[in-house]
């Protein structure tokens, strides 16, 4: 039980940190705080018509700082079976929250920000899309690395040339002043 808080805790401050969108009811205001567990199974509806349910959040996909990367969102079928899940990255979404008095009383629904036919053609949460999603990730951060190399390679040598160049500079106006004495 202890294990299950502490992943919780974690991952309510990864989704907090990772961008997620959220919005209130005008009355509620910010939380400050979110429960990813209270997040799963979340009610799903499109921006454009929040009466009808389109699914329901299956599971949160996180990057490696632990931010909120996509949710998986179980869309069609009847009674959890049948339709399919997709994922819906982080922008394409919001989260409106209902508090409650304690934390299990409060509320979260799913508003995506897209139609049922742009919704449909989604990429589907299978093990292939995970084996493709995980090595895109990787050789990003890979290219990442390496850019940020450089860029501290190039900034260092461009800082080395100007400082020596500003010692020249002095070392010059310092001889003439000896010079000129």
């Amino acid at each position: 039980m202890v294990v299950k808080h502490s992943i919780n805790c974690l991952l309510a401050s990864a989704v907090l940190a990772g961008g997620v969108a959220f919005a209130g009811p005008a009355a509620a205001g910010p939380q400050g705080l979110y429960s990813v567990d209270e997040l799963m199974d979340a009610d799903v509806y499109l921006n454009g018509d929040a009466e009808k349910e389109i699914g329901e959040v299956e599971d949160i996909l996180l990057n490696d700082e632990m931010g909120l990367q996509a949710l998986v969102i179980q869309i069609g079928g009847f009674l959890d079976m049948g339709g399919k899940e997709v994922v819906v990255k982080r922008g394409a979404f919001t989260v409106s929250t209902e508090k409650g008095q304690s934390l299990h009383e409060v509320e979260y629904d799913v508003h995506v920000d897209m139609t049922e036919e742009e919704l449909e053609a989604l990429p589907e949460y299978t093990d292939d899309w995970w084996k493709r999603a995980t090595n895109a990730a990787a050789k990003a951060w890979k290219h990442t690395t390496k850019a940020a190399s450089s860029a501290w390679e190039s900034t260092k040598s461009a800082t080395s040339d100007v400082l020596t160049e500003v010692g020249n500079a002095l070392e010059s106006a310092g001889q003439r002043m000896d010079d000129g004495n």
